[in-house]
This record gives structure tokens, C-alpha cells and sequence, in this order.
């Protein structure tokens, strides 16, 4: 590793799943990209000491803050990591950018429109770099899925269908809230796989064919009262179990997302499907090295496949040639879920050292954001909301 890259001093605040996952992708990912800058991990922050500095300790982040405020004054942090429940986000990030700091958050953006326009205001006042983890396009397949769109190799849209299943809530016994289960409470959260869930389905859908422009959701909360890690309290559930909905995109196509926590036997099951005149991709997450194409035409000829060489082509994803994977291990072997937030943490590095800002920042996610409102309220109305 060259030893002259530009020190990128971090600062993140939280320390579960996706702290484990941002962390890991400091420590790895120049020693698989050539990049300008070396991610430091200078600090931490979480309200329990203990759990925090076990954390820092674990990682190897050379200090560590019980209060994020702390963290965001110093002097000696360049990028705020924000890895914390979803109603923390807009606070943390308008301090942030307010300090001059580079931001990155986990998705959703927000809990609502609102705060994510707040924090967008905040971050173009300030003209801070800033990228939002939707890993799930820095999945090789699905990255190639982008090519094939923008090859042509689709054609025109027609149909878009996504699909985001889990069963990890199905039992009456799990509780909500806590630094486990905050995704169950909705004054944590502000919704269930709505944002949780679906705001990954509608950022790759939007990424692949283009902005929604409309919706209709049916939403569904099949346990109505949990008890509360925290207090014992049996309480109210507030969150979406379940949604579904139809959307129209401005180029004219059909849509339809799933999403469930209630699909038993299913733990991390995300799809999409994308239909064209001239061809089809098809993608599954629980076997992510592959991307199904079916070829019906040449999008350079116009020439229809012969007869007898059509059907579904199953694309190993680990060729050099395949987006990220010259970066990694011979063709043939596969990477995981970890990786694909290296190949992000890559991409925003490499936006510092070009100076073209990475995709996608709090302006995309906040198109995410308006679709998931979007659907929640047309889920409370039973009507068709237009997207702003």
C-alpha cells in the first residue's frame, strides 16, 4: 500500500451491523482499490462506554466519544459515518456539514421528507462531499444489471418487479425497540419495510428505469402490540409489517414491490426483474454472483437472437471484465455481502479524488425517501400519490 495517500480521518458514530460493516471497509479497502486517500479510524461514538470502547478496541479506532457531539467538534475528523437508528440521522448530519465535515449516513435518508430535506439543505449550504449506503448497487450483478440498461440491451421498459422478503418478525415474542430491535419501533425507525426494506428495492429500481411517478399501497401490521425491550410495556406496534404497492414510472412502465418480514423461510430474499422490448434482467440477493439476461434482440443490429439460441442466459458475475471484480479474486471465485460496501467506500474515495461527487448523495436518497412517504400515505388513504 502506497505510503503518500492522503490520510481520510473518520469519525463513526454507532456500533452494530452496519458499524461492523462501514469499519471493515475502512480497514480493507485499500488494499484491494488504488485510491488518493487512506481511511484513518481516528473515533467512535456510542452512549455505552463499555460497549463503545469494546468497539474501538475490536476495530482498531484510536479513540472514542460517549457523545457524538464531541466527536463532530474535533478537529481532527474529516467523514462523519452515520450507523444509527433512523430518527438520529437528520440531527446528526445537519451538525455535521454545519462543521464542515464530509458525510455519510445509512439508509433510509431519514424518517420523513421533511428531515431529509433538511439534511440535503444542509449539505449543499455547507458543499460537503456526501454518499447515503445503498450498498446493493455496488452488488457486481446488479451493477452489470446497469450496464445491460444503459447498452441498450433492455430496450424500452415495460415491467419492473421487485421483491424484499425476511421472517425474522413472524413471532408475538419478539419484542420492539432497544439497540436491537429499534427497527420494530416506529419512533426509532418512523416505518417498518417500508424503509427498511423497500427504500433499497425503489433506489435500484429508480437507478435502473428511471424516476417513479406515481403510486398505490396496500400496507399490513399483522402483530399489533409488542412489548418494548426497554421499559417491559406491552405497546402499540406502529410500524409496516408488510406493504406492497403498484407504481408508474415516467418512462411509461409498470411496477410492482413486495416486501414482508412475514415470509416464513425467507431471511434476506431481494429481487428484481426488469422487462424490455429487447431484453430481461432478473437478479436474486440469496444467490448474488449470478445475473439472468435473456437476449431478445441485438442492440446494435436490431437483429432478433436465432430461434433456437434464445432463453435465459445465467451470467457468473466474478469475470474481470465484470464491474468490481477486477479489483478482487480470479473468475470463478465469488464475493459476499461485505464487499459490496468496500466497493462503495471505493467509489466515494475516488469521487474525493476526481472531484466528481459519488452516487448516490443525500439528493438521490431523498428521491427514495419522497417515494417511501409516498407509499406510506397512499397505504393510509387507499389512493394513487403522485411523487413530487
Amino acid at each position: 500500500m502506497a505510503t503518500d495517500l492522503k490520510p481520510l480521518r473518520i469519525g463513526i458514530i454507532g456500533y452494530g451491523f452496519m458499524g461492523r460493516a462501514h469499519s471493515n471497509a475502512y480497514r480493507k479497502v485499500n488494499q484491494f482499490f488504488e485510491l488518493g486517500h487512506r481511511p484513518v479510524l481516528q473515533a467512535c461514538s456510542a452512549r455505552s462506554e463499555d460497549k463503545i470502547k469494546a468497539f474501538a478496541d475490536n476495530w482498531g479506532y484510536e479513540s472514542y466519544e460517549t457523545d457524538w457531539r464531541k466527536l463532530i467538534e474535533r478537529d481532527d475528523i474529516d467523514v462523519i459515518d452515520i450507523a444509527t437508528p433512523n430518527n438520529t440521522h437528520c440531527e446528526i448530519a445537519t451538525a455535521a456539514a454545519e462543521a464542515g465535515k464530509m458525510v455519510l449516513c445509512e439508509k433510509p435518508l431519514a424518517m420523513n421528507v421533511d428531515e431529509g430535506e433538511k439534511m440535503l439543505s444542509a449539505i449543499e449550504k455547507a458543499g460537503v462531499a456526501n454518499m447515503v449506503w445503498f450498498n446493493y448497487r455496488r452488488v457486481p450483478a446488479i451493477a452489470l444489471a446497469k450496464q445491460l440498461v444503459d447498452e441498450g440491451r433492455i430496450g424500452k421498459s415495460f415491467h419492473y418487479r421487485a421483491t424484499y422478503n425476511q421472517d425474522w418478525t413472524i413471532s408475538a415474542d419478539v419484542p420492539q425497540g432497544g439497540a436491537a430491535l429499534w427497527r420494530l419501533d416506529v419512533a426509532a425507525a418512523g416505518s417498518g419495510v417500508t424503509g427498511d426494506l423497500l427504500a433499497h428495492s425503489i433506489d435500484s429500481a429508480e437507478w435502473l428505469n428511471g424516476p417513479i411517478k406515481r403510486v398505490t399501497a396496500k400496507a399490513e401490521t399483522f402483530v399489533k402490540e409488542r412489548k418494548h425491550a426497554e421499559t417491559g410495556e406491552v405497546q402499540p406496534v406502529g410500524i409496516d409489517d408488510a406493504c406492497m404497492f403498484l407504481a408508474e414510472f415516467a418512462n411509461g412502465s409498470l411496477g410492482t414491490f413486495e416486501s414482508t418480514r412475514y415470509a416464513r423461510g425467507r431471511k434476506n430474499f431481494n429481487t428484481l426483474e426488469l422487462n424490455g422490448e429487447s431484453g430481461s434482467i432478473y437478479f436474486n440477493l440469496e444467490d448474488p454472483q449470478y445475473l439472468d439476461f435473456f437476449e431478445y434482440a441485438d442492440p446494435a443490429t436490431g437483429k432478433k437472437t436465432e430461434d433456437h439460441l434464445t432463453g435465459w442466459r445465467k451470467i457468473h458475475v466474478t469475470n474481470f471484465e465484470h464491474p468490481y471484480m477486477d479489483k478482487w479474486w480470479v473468475p470463478g471465485c465469488t464475493i459476499g455481502y461485505e464487499h459490496t460496501f468496500i466497493n462503495a467506500l471505493a467509489d466515494f474515495i475516488k469521487g474525493l479524488d476526481s472531484g466528481t461527487p459519488v452516487q448516490p448523495d443525500f439528493a438521490s436518497a431523498l428521491r427514495t425517501q419522497k417515494v417511501c412517504d409516498a407509499v406510506l400515505e397512499s397505504a393510509k388513504s387507499e389512493q394513487w400519490v403522485e411523487i413530487a
